[in-house]
């Protein structure tokens, strides 16, 4: 049951970071651009449900914290 929740959720977190690196792209700004690349590479690093999911969270919240 692990195995199949980690793809699911790595699978939402590449599809959130396309939508971000074609935002950045778009918008020439390097904070979402870089955050989505890091939300389609990440998943493939870590296999802790638990720990996607937060590590993913923050990323995606990045973006809205800090923006130049």
């Amino acid at each position: 049951m692990d195995g199949e929740a980690s793809l699911l959720w790595g699978v939402l977190f590449g599809a959130i970071g396309a939508g971000y690196f074609i935002y950045g792209k778009n918008q020439r700004s390097p904070v979402p651009l870089v955050c989505g690349v890091i939300l389609c590479i990440f998943p493939y690093f870590i296999s802790n449900t638990w720990l996607l999911v937060l590590v993913g969270a923050a990323i995606m919240a990045v973006p809205y914290f800090w923006r130049l």
